[in-house]
């Protein structure tokens, strides 16, 4: 029982569950924040809020993995 628990919660935080356009658009969306962030074309206020975005993009599309998705178990990579 606790093996088959241990194993969705490593299954649900670990696989990869991003892919297609979903990756591209993440991607493309962390380059481009950080492209703004780096001319420093945000205000103050809205720097943190890029670079949250930047970081969470392009570290979703780096590791293919999105935990809210494995929450909800969407998957949109190709098995």
């Amino acid at each position: 029982m606790r093996e088959d628990i241990s194993m969705n919660v490593k299954k649900m935080l670990c696989e990869e569950n991003v892919g297609g356009y979903d990756l591209a658009l993440r991607a493309a969306v962390g380059t481009l924040t950080v492209i703004i962030l780096a001319l420093g074309l945000a205000s103050p206020p809205w720097t943190w809020v890029l670079a949250v975005l930047a970081f969470g993009s392009l570290y979703t599309s780096i590791t293919r993995h999105c935990t809210p998705y494995g929450l909800f178990g969407i998957n949109t990579a190709r098995k």
